[in-house]
């Protein structure tokens, strides 16, 4: 019930520190303002003077004694408006129901206002309205109210008072933190739920992750959780067969939590990451379905694990429920692999496999679809490809639009109902289907025809590259002519080998372009009269007499007749050479041939589409291919395997003899090798001094070399020197990863600074101190700061 008495006196010059002294003595409990909320009720106006009515006849002591006989009421507010003071004790139980009122009316500002002034009076309200508050603030959808709600769960805890929040409450928090695209806090709840040991089963933190796993951020701290959750599990650590660890099991990761993990690492980066996930399904007892098979091909491929993709291989071809795309996506990775390592036999022979099948495939399916005619059953698609067109285009839009997926809200009422989770697991379930869509755009060499796999244009580009980098014509020359005998549809106008050559001539490899006609004649293949007109008319503006001489022999000897523009140029290089005769000699045989004035100006149209920028097939592939892609050094793949493995065995005296070999060999180490070296070094702990020297490496060869660190690297290295209290280091390497705009997990930072270093320096700084210990004190506190342990 609300009381407002007005009170009048007449007083000279009373302060407010006065007053507050003449309340003290009424043993008044004022246990629940602080005194910054007190100053700040009287700091509108100094009290200089109260006035009094007639009326009232009222003593200091008489109001003094009134404050005592209310005293049950709590002290509200004072205000010194029109030279009154004004009173007001509030009712909790009535302050309550206006809390809860405004709840309930969607009256959020309100209700703020009111949660506000209860936790001024009384703390925190009853359980019931704190879990209404902020199922009621999760619900609006709005970033404002959501960020209220967060914050409110933060102090809970702060005050130790988490025992008011109810489990459901803190699923459908996070849940709808991490659906409003506020993946921080998302997890932050998460972690708060197993901290209390309330924990959510899979069906629900899995669409929490799927949620987080839409930005790049979202997606690393999706993988931390999965690897969080998953290793209370490692190695039989729960026993499923105590009924009191049931609540625990189901929160156990599934395939599909982990299926959503590894799905958000590949599209944002973060490969290394996915591989410790990998590497901890087996320890968990997670099995293996088919879209996560496919899922490791990506991420073997992506770390340059060839032998487990040629392992991963056996199952791919025994698994009976694949469908197209995953077949596609699985030699994708395979075919790119074999590029990584420089392995182009392979290669190649992959793609004349797939050209050979291919064949044999349109073959059938021809015969098929004339049998179909003959039976009259024109009106039925034997591949049933409208359809499965209709379905692409339709995840096609999903992809694009990931938000639309479950867009609309799902109230704290139907959430608490669906007891099983299903509605969040099928979110679950569509939000994976549209990352798996997204992975699969980025399969670039490899196509499907009416579920037939087939080279794309990009292949032939690698491979060209990939030959000539390393100076096999020959093998080049001879993969081309074989693929071209497998591909009856192409012209011999416009087969890869004729672009191939143009492509080189465009470049100014012209010893390459004449090598290759050479193998093209060899083999018996008819040759394009534009190659050797393109070639000639590049070997005279180079000034090349002696080719131009090997040329013309050859042109002569193949019977091709030249075009105008080649004599012209030809020509121009005699007279250029001063040999006029010649000159006059091409002049003359070009006037008896009657070779008209126009020639063919097909392949400069060509050269210069490419370079205005326009789409000219494979050759303008071939151009930006080569101009803009790096040479790419295939044995750092072979020896960050190696490395690789004796860190994951643990044997880093064997580790660090390879990582010197490969140094020796004229190899630089980059980001990967040196993450096997830090995580090897973590695992069997104490190796501090190594990382430092690590450490100091990486910087000079960043500063020095084209290396460049990423995330997961500059991660692995900070949580080293924290677990290992090495601070001034451990600031270097967040300066460096604030500078690249990189995400941290300051909460996985605070965990593990409490956890072994929670005692460290709390107390005075001696009076006596070196300046290297002065330095490592400052360096750790500026660390506790970062944190937020300040």
């Amino acid at each position: 019930m609300l009381s407002v008495r007005k009170l009048s006196y007449q007083v000279t010059a009373v302060s407010p520190a006065a007053f507050f002294s003449l309340l003290a003595g009424t043993n008044l409990n004022f246990a629940r303002v602080s005194s910054y909320q007190l100053q700040a009720y009287w700091s509108h106006k100094p009290v200089h003077q109260f006035s009094v009515s007639s009326s009232t006849n009222l003593n200091m002591q008489s109001i003094l004694l009134e404050f005592q006989h209310g005293s049950s009421h709590h002290l509200q507010s004072f205000s010194t408006m029109a030279g009154t003071i004004l009173v007001q004790a509030r009712d909790p139980a009535k302050l309550c129901a206006d809390l809860q009122n405004a709840i309930d009316e969607h009256r959020f500002n309100d209700a703020w206002m009111f949660h506000e002034q209860h936790m001024q009076m009384e703390g925190f309200p009853r359980k019931s309205i704190v879990n209404k508050f902020i199922t009621s603030f999760a619900e609006s959808l709005h970033i404002q109210w959501l960020e209220k709600a967060y914050g409110l769960v933060e102090r809970t805890f702060e005050e130790g008072k988490q025992n008011l929040l109810e489990k459901e409450t803190l699923i459908y928090l996070g849940f709808t933190l991490a659906r409003c695209g506020l993946p921080v806090p998302a997890s932050t709840v998460l972690r708060k739920l197993v901290s209390m040991e309330q924990f959510p089963p899979v069906t629900a933190w899995s669409a929490i992750l799927a949620h987080m796993s839409q930005t790049a951020p979202g997606a690393y701290l999706a993988a931390e959780m999965v690897l969080e959750i998953g290793y209370m599990f490692q190695d039989g650590r729960v026993d499923p067969r105590k009924k009191s660890n049931g609540p625990l099991i189901a929160m156990k990761p599934n395939t599909a939590a982990f299926n959503i993990a590894l799905c958000g690492c590949l599209l944002f980066g973060t490969t290394r990451k996915a591989e410790q996930l990998l590497d901890m399904m087996p320890r968990i007892g997670v099995k293996t379905d088919a879209t996560l098979l496919i899922t490791m091909a990506h991420i073997y491929e992506r770390n340059g694990r060839r032998e487990e993709l040629n392992k991963l291989k056996r199952h791919v071809d025994e698994a009976h429920n694949l469908s197209d795309n995953q077949f596609r996506q699985f030699y994708n990775c395979l075919l790119t692999c074999h590029l990584k390592f420089g392995d182009l036999e392979s290669a190649s022979h992959m793609v004349l496999e797939m050209l050979c099948k291919a064949k044999e495939a349109q073959n059938s399916l021809a015969s098929a679809a004339l049998t179909f005619e003959a039976a009259g059953s024109r009106n039925t698609s034997p591949l049933g490809q409208v359809p499965q067109q209709g379905l692409s285009h339709k995840k096609s839009d999903e992809a694009e639009n990931p938000r639309s997926i479950g867009s609309l809200s799902i109230s704290f009422e139907d959430f608490t109902r669906d007891q099983n989770f299903s509605k969040l697991e099928a979110e679950a379930k569509e939000l994976l289907d549209t990352l798996l869509l997204k992975l699969q755009r980025q399969v670039k060499l490899i196509t499907t025809e009416h579920g037939i796999l087939q080279p794309t244009e990009i292949i032939y580009v690698k491979l060209v590259k990939a030959f000539l980098e390393v100076g096999k014509t020959k093998d080049l020359a001879e993969f081309l002519i074989k693929a071209e005998k497998e591909d009856l549809q192409v012209s011999t106008d416009n087969t890869a080998l004729v672009h191939v050559i143009n492509s080189c001539i465009s470049l100014g490899w012209l010893d390459h372009a004449h090598d290759l006609l050479d193998e093209m004649q060899l083999a018996g293949v008819r040759t394009n009269s534009s190659l050797y007109a393109s070639l000639l008319k590049a070997y005279c503006k180079a000034n090349r007499a002696r080719e131009i001489t090997s040329l013309l022999r050859d042109v002569r000897k193949a019977g091709i007749q030249l075009d105008s523009s080649c004599y012209e140029a030809l020509i121009q290089s005699r007279v250029l050479q001063k040999d006029t005769q010649g000159a006059l000699n091409l002049f003359k045989e070009m006037k008896e041939a009657k070779i008209p004035r126009s020639g063919h100006q097909e392949f400069e149209m060509l050269v210069k589409g490419c370079a205005e920028g326009g789409e000219a097939g494979l050759m303008a592939k071939l151009l930006q291919e080569i101009k803009e892609g790096q040479r790419v050094d295939c044995g750092v793949h072979d020896w960050n395997n190696v490395i690789h493995f004796f860190c994951k065995k643990r044997l880093m005296q064997d580790a660090e003899k390879a990582l010197e070999k490969m140094r020796n060999l004229g190899h630089a180490p980059n980001a990967q090798t040196f993450h096997s070296m830090v995580t090897g070094y973590a695992a069997i702990g104490g190796k501090y001094l190594e990382v430092t020297e690590l450490w100091g490496e990486m910087k000079v060869l960043a500063s020095s070399s084209a290396m460049k660190f990423d995330q997961e690297l500059l991660d692995s290295v900070l949580y080293t020197f924290v677990r290992g209290g090495f601070f001034v280091r451990a600031n270097e390497v967040v300066e460096m990863m604030e500078r690249g705009n990189m995400f941290i997990d300051k909460y996985k930072y605070r965990t593990l600074f409490l956890k072994y270093h929670k005692t460290l320096y709390k107390g005075k700084a001696p009076k006596f101190q070196t300046e290297a210990q002065l330095k490592k004190r400052e360096a750790a506190l500026t660390f506790k700061r970062w944190i937020g342990l300040f």
